[in-house]
Order: structure tokens, then C-alpha cells, then sequence
């Protein structure tokens, strides 16, 4: 049985650090896509960040560039997300995904697997 799970959300001020962690189990996504995505409330569930299968590219949503990075461990057991300056419009349930497809994948249709989701606030 494949399960994604997401944690390390929380409450953080303003300007303020996170980091995501996303472990695999059940299957190795060393071939795979990974992708974090994030649900504000009342808001469609949009892409946030990409890595390559191999961890060689790595592509974000333009409001996060600089600021965001996504990561993985060798094995691809464990994907991150380490999250700088956090601003209030950052607030979302974030989720990290795979996609077994090739390239740069930012639709959420072309992803398989998802994790449950982490809560991330950030107060003014």
C-alpha cells in the first residue's frame, strides 16, 4: 500500500521558517516527479513547487522563487520543502505529490499519489 505523508506545518509569524517533510512508503518514487501544492481557504488548489525525478531540476511558482526550495534525499523516500520569509498569503494546506510522468509537471491531474495535506499558517 502507497502512502505519501506530509508534516512539519505549524503556525509561524511573519518572516518566519518551515519546513515540509514528505515520506514515501510502500513504493520507491525513485523514478518519480515530485510536486508540493497548497489549498488556501476558498481557493483552488494550485502548484507550488517541482524536482525532477533524478533531483537535477527543480521549478517554482513565480510568488515563492527565492523564497521556497524544494529537495529530496537520495533514496527519494523523503521530499522537502524549507520555507523562508513566510508572508500570510502563504497560508494553505500543503500537500506533496508524485507524478510518474516525465518533464516538468505543474497540473495537479498529472499526479498519482497525495498525501492527506499539513496545515501551514502564517500571522501578520
Amino acid at each position: 500500500q502507497v502512502q505519501v505523508v506530509e508534516s512539519g506545518g505549524g503556525l509561524v509569524q511573519t518572516g518566519g521558517s518551515l519546513r515540509l517533510s514528505c515520506a514515501a512508503s510502500g513504493r520507491t518514487f525513485r523514478s518519480y516527479g515530485m510536486g508540493w501544492f497548497r489549498q488556501a481557504p476558498g481557493k483552488e488548489r494550485e502548484f507550488v513547487a517541482w524536482i525532477s525525478s533524478s533531483g537535477d531540476s527543480t521549478y517554482y511558482r513565480d510568488s515563492v522563487k527565492g523564497r521556497f526550495t524544494i529537495s529530496s534525499d537520495n533514496a527519494k523516500i523523503t521530499l522537502y520543502l524549507q520555507m523562508n520569509s513566510l508572508k500570510p498569503e502563504d497560508t494553505a494546506v500543503y500537500y506533496c505529490a508524485a507524478t510518474q510522468f516525465g518533464g516538468l509537471k505543474t497540473s495537479q491531474a498529472t499526479y498519482r499519489y497525495w498525501g492527506q495535506g499539513t496545515q501551514v499558517t502564517v500571522s501578520p
